[in-house]
């Protein structure tokens, strides 16, 4: 019974809490339950309103979304295939192109072929530079430096041949000595060698590649050393004594002096020494001080003063590469803003280009110029069908507009230079060709395996995702397989028209043609766009974002501390050039 009563006692207490004369006879509590009630009213107004405001933010930024989506429907019906590729955001973010069964069929042919050329160099000439297979012996054609070999490292990384790079590598560890008494050509040491060995390096990941690039660079520095930071072209790896050859009258040559900058970059940035970025840059901040407004420049610059000298201006030998690394520096560097004034020049220099472009009759081939002070003559090197990879590269880089000006242009070019190949009996391009009269003839007649069309099919593949692309790199490959294809591995034609063979096969033949065929036909997620830089060997070098602002001297300008860079594919000859 007392705890039924508690209970009923202890009931009621509650209750009077809820009735009015409670706090009417206790005004302080009554002053309390109001002050509660005011916070509590004050606390849900306030979170109403927060609510009504947010859906009126959400429904502005819906009305901005719709905009959005119109203004993108807009530019579709007016640019759409330019839209689509530049949706990404990037030249190269397209997502994986289709890999069909017969591009396994032919990535593994292209793969056979490197083994047929790699097994014939190991057995006939393994430690020298070139193979000559029709006599089956090796030859030092730059100075006894493994050229072929070192040339090869990346691309026998890349096709898997593991084995066979590991054999590779013990050669370098071991027995890859640059101290020679021999007069090197800078540009082609630094594409070839300081390339090879970096690329494997960032593919492998050992090391003693980037020992034996440091070496070999250290080396070849002193040729900086002008009064105008432009270098000098020729140099000896084991005193130092840096020269221009005879034949240039003292100049240095425009792609042999402004093509190392992708390499020398890269070295800094592995090192971290930044002499080598420093000595490549000077070069373009030097060549930026008298940068006409059309951006093309002579192909002979003198190198105690950093001016151009009366000569021709091309996009073929000798010119060719200045031009691809002003634009490849810039990708290298992520596109970031230190690495802005690359694309600048580079854009300066599409405007010139534009001038140099003309069609032939009757069947409209597209082609570029030479220049010789204001006259143009109708001649072009097999060497500029770099260009349409170039400009298809760059392409990217420009509003939509300009953006479809730039790959319509490249793969004008691509057809001619496809052509170059198609109109010869044998189905291979000769050196160069020339307008006379009517469309494009035969100039000088041979051809030495060279890569740049298949280079330019390799971009327009990756970029456009046309087919047609992959067909035309096939049939170059079926030409070189039944025309230059020995028992002792590949070699060059003297003439394309009777089909007559030379005794040579170019290190470049492994480094850039077999490679850029190869690639052709693999998923685009090899080798990445988006994450390797090709140098003019066609060595990949992994991009790296930069935030080092380059100081370009502008015409006008007070020189302020500067940095030295080079060029690409130069004048090269029939033993090395490409």
């Amino acid at each position: 019974m007392a705890r039924t009563r508690s209970s009923s006692t202890s009931s009621s207490s509650w209750w009077r809490y809820c009735n009015p004369s409670y706090y009417l006879k206790r005004p302080k509590r009554l002053a309390l339950l109001f002050i509660a009630f005011v916070c509590i009213s004050l606390v849900v107004w306030d979170r109403q309103t927060l609510v009504r405001e947010h859906e009126v933010e959400i429904s502005k930024l819906d009305e901005e979304v719709k905009e959005l989506r119109n203004l993108v429907e807009e530019y579709k019906s007016k640019h759409g295939d330019v839209v689509d590729r530049l949706k990404d955001g990037d030249s190269s973010k397209k997502s994986a192109l289709p890999v069909e069964p017969i591009d396994d069929e032919r990535r593994e042919k292209v793969k056979e072929a490197m083994l047929h050329a790699w097994n014939s160099y190991e057995k006939y000439a393994w430690g020298d530079d070139e193979l000559q297979p029709q006599t089956r012996q090796g030859v030092n054609s730059f100075g006894g430096l493994g050229a072929t070999l070192v040339d090869s490292l990346d691309t026998l990384y890349i096709m898997g041949l593991k084995e066979e790079f590991q054999r590779a590598r013990q050669w370098v560890a071991d027995t890859l000595d640059f101290n020679k008494d021999y007069e090197a050509s800078v540009f082609e040491t630094t594409i070839r060698v300081v390339g090879g060995l970096l690329s494997a390096y960032d593919l492998s990941e050992d090391k003693v590649f980037l020992e034996k690039a440091r070496d070999i660079a250290d080396r070849l520095l002193p040729a900086w050393n002008t009064p105008s930071g432009i270098p000098y072209n020729v140099i000896n790896l084991a005193r130092g004594n840096a020269h221009n050859p005879g034949w240039t009258g003292g100049n240095s040559i425009l792609a042999d002096s402004g093509t190392e900058q992708v390499e020398f970059i890269a070295l800094s940035q592995r090192t971290g020494d930044p002499k080598y970025q420093q000595k490549a840059e000077n070069v373009i901040s030097a060549l930026n001080r008298s940068f006409p407004d059309d951006g093309l420049l002579p192909i002979y610059i003198n190198p105690e003063s950093g001016t151009s000298s009366y000569s021709a201006i091309t996009f073929g030998a000798m010119g060719d590469s200045f031009y691809e690394y002003l634009l490849k520096v810039w990708v290298q560097g992520n596109k970031t803003a230190a690495v802005r004034p690359y694309r600048e020049m580079w854009e300066r220099s599409m405007k010139g280009l534009l001038s140099l472009v003309r069609k032939t009759t009757p069947s409209s081939f597209t082609y570029l110029c030479e220049k010789n002070g204001h006259s143009l003559t109708d001649k072009m090197d097999e060497l500029a069908c770099f260009a349409p990879g170039m400009l298809a590269l760059g392409s990217f880089g420009y509003g939509p507009e300009e953006s479809q000006k730039f790959l319509s242009l490249a793969e004008e070019l691509a057809w001619t230079c496809y052509n170059f190949y198609q109109s010869t009996p044998t189905k291979l391009a000769g050196e160069n060709f020339f307008r006379t009269g009517q469309d494009m003839s035969v100039g000088t007649s041979w051809n030495i395996l060279r890569p740049e069309t298949v280079e330019s099919l390799f971009y327009l593949w990756r970029l456009t995702g046309n087919k047609t692309y992959k067909e035309w790199g096939w049939n170059i490959f079926q030409a070189f397989e039944k025309n230059s294809r020995i028992e002792s591995g590949y070699v060059g034609l003297k003439d394309v028209n009777s089909g007559v063979k030379d005794n040579k096969m170019q290190t470049f033949f492994l480094a850039e043609t077999l490679k850029y065929l190869y690639l052709l036909f693999s998923p685009s997620s090899v080798i990445s766009l988006d994450e390797w830089v090709f140098n003019t060997e066609a060595h990949p070098i992994r991009i790296v974002p930069r935030n080092d602002a380059m100081n370009l001297v502008k015409p006008g300008e007070q020189q302020k501390p500067t940095i030295r860079l080079r060029n690409r594919k130069a004048g090269r000859s029939q033993t090395g050039d490409h």
